[in-house]
């Protein structure tokens, strides 16, 4: 078979890149531009609308022709302001030259304005990631009204002075693998970074099908116009992906280009380049195509003809047929299924059914147990490696399907595991199920990470944010894993609770006005008037942080996520067991805590106050209750009386002093002539007083009307 006859017989595979083409703000530009260009006005743009030639050359035949500076405006002229925007300081000069301005700025880029010029106003530094040179940043900068900087580097970053806040935000054609190593860099240098994303949408995804489809091609076409910096950075990124990439602004350059066919051409455009160019170049692909393989079918069958021997091969049945039995098709990124030749040291050479065996890297079997004869599925990373072998991958389709797997649990919203593996600057390197994952420090624990590098080594739960499909590289959150859990918890604990229910809790804060009290998971308030029986100045009286204590819930409220609990509704009332604890005729010692006319309120324990009357004040009949007890005085009195009901306490002070009086009469130290010690005359003196019971029983009738008047205050009390 004659290498016209294989070429004839190849058949080439296009794939063109959905994105490829005009962005939304270019060709609201350019729409923009041909509407004024049919009308009668003057009309200029403010240098190039886009950066291609042909759209350029179309537009000023129509009579829209670029001026480099607002100095070249003229009054009452039309001048459009190109997708990249421009600064302030340009506007304010066109607007002194009388030039009618038509704003034509993309949607994306206007926003990014408004961001800089609010944070020029709080005189907050702004940092742009993108091409100091470029007219978006240059733009973008000048809103910062001398407060701004470009930065496109990690290097540039790491050189910026500590600063206590800034703005970051990017260029909107910037790869975001570049935004995101410069502005983790950026952070490290600001203690309070607020980090916008601004690349465009289209952009990014414009960038991510043009990796995506260089990765599968045998070549790549880049269409666009060489001072694009968003096409340039289209053709860098297919580069790095397939050595046989071009860049072209218009079709008539594809002859330059050597034919390759019975390959995968990849075909994509940058945000400047009309439809019309890029389908141009398209046409041109496939007329070539066809008349290099007229011309090649048509060599190959003359030589087939002067060839052919006296068996008379058929050439439209035998010859095809055999051709199709000896011609296999290998490309690169293709899964075959081989029969293991031989193994050594290094390989492992496999049978594909290709005109050259394929070689495997032991390092890239995903399974090392193989042995001669096995069959087994790999895939084509070269057709050639230079030598005529065909390279073989078992690894990549492991790492494919692995990358899979992850890939529909982060469309599903599920998490993955993953190990730590290095401590880097900004967070932590994790392998996740054999792919890279990088977890910001901020994204590691739901507080401050001090130690990075005590997550090394870790097995963690986490959720993929962020994902680079070029690089297959995903960006992870372990704390927003544990607040997910979090709330779950919670949801569950608040499906347990009820009103009235009485839990176990810890104290986790204090406040003036209570203590937040953890109930497994959720926190609920214990109002200082519910942590006691008596009156609580601050919660710190009764409760101290980490304390367990036991908790009845009084009322939930799910919707505000409020649960009010009381920590005394577990405690017994005072008075509940005052019967119990206060045994008539027992005596105990209090506080006196208030003083009225006929008597001094003793506080026994807090919650629980008695009432000791006037005429229980003192051996001897006294004026007043000062002249015997103050406030604040510790004092030992006798239980005269105990009703529950009521909540009234009779003490007495007198009773306490005639028993001790009693007991040292009765003592082996008193002699018999101390037997009058009580008074100071004997029974014959004292019995010229009138009787002490007819002194002191109207005096207990006044002490048993005083309690009656007094019932609400000591209940209170």
């Amino acid at each position: 078979m004659t290498d016209g006859l294989k070429k004839a017989l190849c058949k080439t595979e296009y794939i063109i890149a959905k994105s490829a083409g005009f962005c939304f703000g270019v060709q609201r530009a350019v729409k923009m531009a041909e509407t004024l260009a049919s009308g009668a006005d003057d009309c200029v743009t403010l240098g190039p609308l886009i950066h291609n030639p042909g759209v350029i050359r179309e537009l000023a035949e129509r009579g829209v022709v670029p001026i480099d500076s607002p100095d070249e405006a003229s009054l009452g002229q039309k001048v459009i302001l190109r997708s990249h925007g421009v600064d302030p300081a340009t506007i304010e000069k066109l607007e002194k030259r009388g030039a009618r301005i038509v704003d034509a700025t993309c949607p994306f880029v206007k926003r990014i304005h408004r961001m800089v010029q609010e944070a020029f106003q709080k005189r907050i530094t702004v940092y742009v990631v993108g091409e100091k040179e470029h007219p978006e940043v240059q733009g973008i900068l000048g809103w910062a009204g001398g407060y701004g900087k470009a930065v496109l580097s990690v290097e540039e970053a790491m050189r910026e002075p500590l600063i206590e806040k800034a703005l970051i935000v990017s260029q909107t054609t910037l790869p975001q693998s570049v935004f995101r190593e410069v502005s983790n860099a950026l952070s490290t240098r600001i203690a309070h970074p607020e980090i916008r994303n601004t690349i465009c949408p289209a952009t990014e995804e414009r960038q991510r099908e043009a990796i995506e489809l260089a990765a599968r091609a045998d070549r790549m076409l880049v269409v666009g116009g060489r001072n694009s910096a968003n096409t340039r950075k289209l053709y860098m990124l297919c580069r790095e992906r397939c050595e046989d990439t071009h860049l072209i602004e218009s079709a008539e350059e594809l002859s330059a280009i050597k034919s390759r066919w019975g390959i995968v051409i990849g075909m994509t455009a940058g945000a400047s380049t009309p439809v019309c160019i890029f389908k141009e170049v398209v046409e041109r692909m496939n007329d070539i195509e066809k008349q290099e393989q007229v011309q090649a079918v048509t060599e190959a069958t003359e030589t087939a003809a002067t060839t052919a021997n006296a068996e008379a091969i058929s050439p439209e049945d035998d010859f095809m047929a055999g051709v199709e039995k000896t011609l296999v098709q290998l490309r690169p990124g293709q899964t075959v299924t081989g029969t293991v030749l031989q193994i050594n040291d290094e390989e492992v050479c496999v049978n594909v059914g290709y005109k050259a065996d394929g070689l495997i890297k032991k390092s890239d079997l995903s399974s090392t147990d193989v042995k001669v004869g096995d069959e087994i599925e790999v895939e084509v990373v070269k057709v050639n490696d230079g030598e005529g072998n065909v390279l073989l991958s078992q690894r990549n389709i492991v790492d494919r399907k692995n990358w899979d797997e992850i890939m529909a649990r982060y469309e599903n919203g599920e998490f993955v595991e993953g190990v730590g593996k290095e401590a880097v600057k900004g967070g932590l390197l994790a392998n996740v199920n054999g792919v890279r994952t990088f977890i910001p420090a901020s994204q590691l624990a739901q507080h401050y990470v001090e130690k990075i590098s005590d997550f090394v080594g870790q097995e963690l739960k986490l959720k993929i944010i962020e994902v680079d499909k070029a690089k297959k590289r995903i960006v992870a959150s372990r704390k927003q894993v544990l607040q997910a859990e979090a709330a779950e918890r919670k949801k569950e604990v608040w499906a347990k609770l009820e009103v009235g229910q009485e839990l176990e809790g810890t104290v986790r804060r204090l406040t003036d006005f209570g203590a937040f009290v953890d109930i497994g998971g959720v926190d609920g308030l214990v109002h200082v008037t519910d942590l006691a029986w008596h009156r609580v100045n601050h919660p710190s009286e009764i409760v101290s942080v980490n304390q367990k204590i036991p908790v009845r819930i009084l009322a939930l409220d799910p919707e505000k996520e409020r649960i009010s609990l009381s920590y005394k509704a577990t405690q017994p009332r005072p008075w509940d067991v005052a019967g119990e604890k206060y045994v008539v005729g027992s005596v105990v010692e209090g506080k006196v805590v208030r003083i009225t006319t006929f008597g001094a309120f003793v506080e026994l324990e807090p919650g629980l106050d008695g009432l000791v009357h006037i005429s229980q004040c003192a051996l001897t009949r006294i004026a007043k209750v000062e002249d015997a007890v103050n406030v604040g005085d510790i004092i030992r009195v006798k239980i005269l009386d105990v009703n529950t009901e009521a909540r009234r306490i009779s003490l007495s002070i007198r009773a306490v002093l005639e028993d001790e009086a009693f007991d040292g009469l009765n003592s082996e130290e008193n002699t018999p002539e101390d037997e009058y010690a009580i008074g100071e005359e004997p029974v014959e003196a004292a019995a010229e007083e009138p009787a002490e019971e007819a002194v002191q029983e109207p005096a207990a009738e006044a002490a048993e009307e005083a309690v009656q008047e007094e019932p609400a205050q000591t209940a209170e009390e």
